[in-house]
């Protein structure tokens, strides 16, 4: 399978710089599997294709202010570092510039005045990145003086950093937002539960690979990166229970998508799901089998991307393009803050 199967072009203006406001006003593209149909409607219009006995289930990750700028002790020369991933105790995976001039042994100090964080660099990566351990003091401290990241693709200034996460974010450890999530109210989320319609959570702590376009000519020769996440005992109850009474997962998002099926690898007969904490590098792309998801909400992808890769194994490559090519010439928004879709 080519990697160029999965390109479409896009005009630069339809990648959305700024949220909407309220965040349900998006448009919504409804795809229907079973028709090969497609319906356009508002974020807002969400319950009308839901109904009693089914589960949302959604990535509650909270993105970190990962992005730190400071200087080397003793030359002064100014870094700019993006940490990824936690590597253990006070340890960071982190992308540095200048990166040539940060040898193993070097110290960095981010911040200024009062508020100065210390971080020595301790390896380096595979990839190319560093290995940034905080001192023990430091170790939190470092959010104090952090900005949120955003994708590459935003150029526009983020005026409120709680826009780029979602209303029901609580467990910090992303360096991205789970964007599909960001399109919930606590107004919509309200009225999916008077519906009977619950809402469970489960964590994938995203980091910046999940996005980065496949490089390998082949899809099947492509590595996804390993992504720390979890599924409670409690969620999975709920995903089992919802399965058994004939209602439907629908996954808000590609990384409670890779959660879930994560998980599912690990059920026991007769469950959907199991419980599951650790590490996922679950590469789903045409052919992939799914076993817990029957819904999915998302947003719009980059081209050539695993995300994109996801979408096309569970809705069908050519639907989804088709969906793609509709959306623009209907002029919907791109990527982070731009619109959803519905695949049933």
């Amino acid at each position: 399978m080519k990697t160029s199967d999965f390109a479409y072009e896009l005009p630069e203006e339809l990648i959305a710089q700024t949220p909407l406001e309220p965040r349900d006003s998006s448009r919504l593209l409804v795809l229907r599997r079973d028709a090969q149909s497609l319906e356009q409607r508002t974020f807002r219009d969400l319950p009308q294709y839901l109904r009693p006995g089914d589960l949302l289930v959604a990535n509650d990750s909270r993105v970190v202010p990962a992005r730190l700028y400071g200087r080397r002790a003793g030359s002064g020369g100014k870094v700019e570092a993006l940490l990824l991933v936690p590597r253990g105790q006070n340890t960071w995976e982190a992308l540095v510039r200048p990166g040539r001039r940060l040898l193993e042994g070097a110290v960095v100090e981010f911040g200024s005045g009062d508020t100065v964080v210390c971080a020595e660099v301790v390896g380096r990566t595979a990839s190319g990145g560093r290995l940034l351990r905080f001192a023990g003091g430091d170790a939190d401290r470092w959010e104090r003086i952090g900005v949120t990241p955003l994708p590459p693709y935003i150029k526009a200034p983020l005026a409120d950093p709680e826009r780029y996460q979602t209303v029901y974010a609580r467990e910090r450890g992303s360096v991205a937002a789970p964007t599909a999530g960001l399109h919930f109210t606590p107004r919509l989320m309200g009225e999916l539960a008077e519906m009977g319609i619950g809402f469970a959570f489960t964590t994938l702590h995203i980091g910046l690979d999940t996005f980065r376009p496949v490089a390998s000519e082949e899809v099947e020769q492509h590595q996804i990166h390993s992504e720390s996440c979890t599924l409670t005992a409690e969620a999975a109850a709920a995903v089992n229970a919802a399965r058994a009474a004939g209602g439907r997962v629908v996954a808000v998002g590609t990384t409670a998508v890779r959660t879930l099926e994560s998980a599912a690898a690990q059920a026991a007969p007769g469950d959907t799901v199991a419980p599951y904490s650790g590490w996922t590098n679950l590469f789903i792309y045409p052919g992939y089998q799914f076993r817990a998801v029957d819904c999915l909400v998302t947003n719009f992808h980059l081209p050539r991307s695993s995300l994109l890769m996801l979408v096309s194994a569970f809705a069908g490559r050519e639907f989804v393009l088709r969906a793609y090519r509709r959306a623009v010439a209907e002029r919907y928004r791109f990527y982070s803050f731009g619109d959803a879709m519905l695949i049933l």
